[in-house]
């Protein structure tokens, strides 16, 4: 039995790349860390535009052990911790762990920066406005 996906449609053309992207996303989703998303209104006394930022709860991390990249349209944010043998652990609740959380960014979306304060690291994201293009196509006539 065939499966049937949402992109399967005829009228729909060259989404494959996004239903790819779609179940990588599916696949990679284990709840570590725990994040926000909030949208944050344009101030016009300041001028800053609306933008989205992305709150992740990081307790324990450092800067040096967080990162933060773009790779072509996905914003990945990696965390990795190291076991330190020089602590002698009577009882051990909180583990040293690592996680990579990814973000799919549609076409325009730029990173601001980002911000680690009190164990939770803000990602702010500029969200382009979108631009309405029409453009006429030319219709050619063979003899």
């Amino acid at each position: 039995m065939s499966r049937m996906t949402p992109f399967a449609s005829p009228l729909l053309l060259g989404f494959d790349a996004m239903e790819k992207t779609l179940e990588r996303i599916a696949k990679g989703n284990d709840g570590y860390p725990p994040y926000n998303i909030e949208r944050l209104r344009s101030n016009d006394a300041t001028g800053a535009p609306e933008r989205l930022r992305i709150t992740l709860a990081v307790a324990g991390f450092s800067e040096e052990e967080l990162d933060v990249t773009t790779e072509e349209s996905q914003l990945v944010i990696r965390g990795r911790q190291t076991d330190s043998n020089e602590r002698d652990y009577l009882y051990r609740g909180i583990a040293a762990r690592q996680f990579q959380r990814t973000f799919v960014l549609a076409e325009g979306m730029r990173v601001e920066g980002a911000e680690l304060k009190n164990g939770l690291l803000s990602v702010d994201l500029i969200r382009p406005e979108p631009q309405r293009m029409v453009k006429k196509i030319n219709i050619s006539v063979s003899d």
